[in-house]
């Protein structure tokens, strides 16, 4: 029992996961002209999340402890486990020591969707899809983006340029991935962080759907490489352009061409349109 107390106590205990803030001040050591100094970092957290669908637990997702509903909204959306955000009926997030729980009650018609796509493994933090137990589970039917949206090149590199002014998290402890919303001429009007790329982009995916955003007056913005569950997510909700910092593999360039989505990336050599 006091050994337990103590390790609840302890910042860096695990039994505080839960009641975790997204950053925490951890003593470190920097080598600098030649010596050691001391200083505090700022370190981001990496909690385990298990979305609940009316009372029944459905996936175990590792993500930082911000915006949970955003993000519950979000991946309900992107893996079609509702039909519309309407379906999602109430959110409640609870917190125990070692994680967080989102309990959703969601449209009893949604039921049987869900039970039927229920993840048999924790979803890592750099994993979109793990616990899918077939092909057919990861690879999702092809949703064609139906607006025609084109991301001029000087709206790209604005929108790369102003959105770490956004990324707070980043800033402060760096590790974490930015999903952005930026207008067609690349002002940042949005902006979601996690440890995983795949759970930014549902936050962000989550929070347009809350805000009723017109998803062809824009485009997301990523800081990471284009894998193809990114791509599949962006047109499964009808988002017409995505760019990211690196460039996409060969499954996420195919899906993108298949959808109709403008797909583009941003770096060394400046900006590369894949699709559009």
């Amino acid at each position: 029992m006091e050994r337990d107390l103590k390790q609840m106590q302890d910042p860096l205990g695990l039994r505080r996961l839960g009641y975790a803030d997204a950053l925490l001040p951890v003593a470190a050591r920097q080598w600098r002209d030649g010596a050691f100094e001391e200083r505090t970092e700022q370190v981001v957290e990496e909690t385990p999340v298990v979305i609940v669908y009316n009372a029944i637990p459905h996936v175990v997702m590792m993500a930082t402890p911000l915006d949970l509903e955003d993000f519950a909204l979000g991946f309900s959306v992107t893996e079609e486990l509702i039909r519309s955000p309407a379906d999602l009926e109430k959110i409640d997030i609870v917190k125990y020591s070692q994680g967080i729980e989102v309990q959703a009650t969601v449209a009893a018609e949604c039921e049987a969707v869900i039970a039927a796509r229920t993840r048999r493994l924790a979803g890592r933090t750099g994993c979109g899809i793990c616990g899918s137990d077939s092909i057919e589970g990861v690879l999702k039917t092809l949703h064609a983006v139906r607006s025609d949206v084109v991301v001029a090149a000087p709206a790209i590199e604005r929108a790369l340029q102003s959105l770490g002014e956004h990324q707070r998290l980043n800033a402060a402890a760096g590790a974490v991935h930015a999903a952005g919303w930026a207008a067609l001429d690349g002002a940042i009007v949005m902006v979601r962080e996690d440890v995983g790329r795949h759970n930014a982009l549902d936050k962000l995916i989550g929070a347009l759907a809350e805000a009723g955003t017109d998803l062809a007056s824009g485009f997301v913005m990523m800081t990471s490489r284009c894998s193809f569950e990114l791509v599949q997510k962006a047109a499964t909700v009808g988002i017409g352009a995505l760019v990211t910092v690196s460039a996409p593999t060969l499954l996420a360039l195919e899906i993108a061409r298949k959808a109709r989505l403008f797909l583009a990336s941003l770096g060394d050599r400046g900006v590369v349109v894949f699709n559009s």
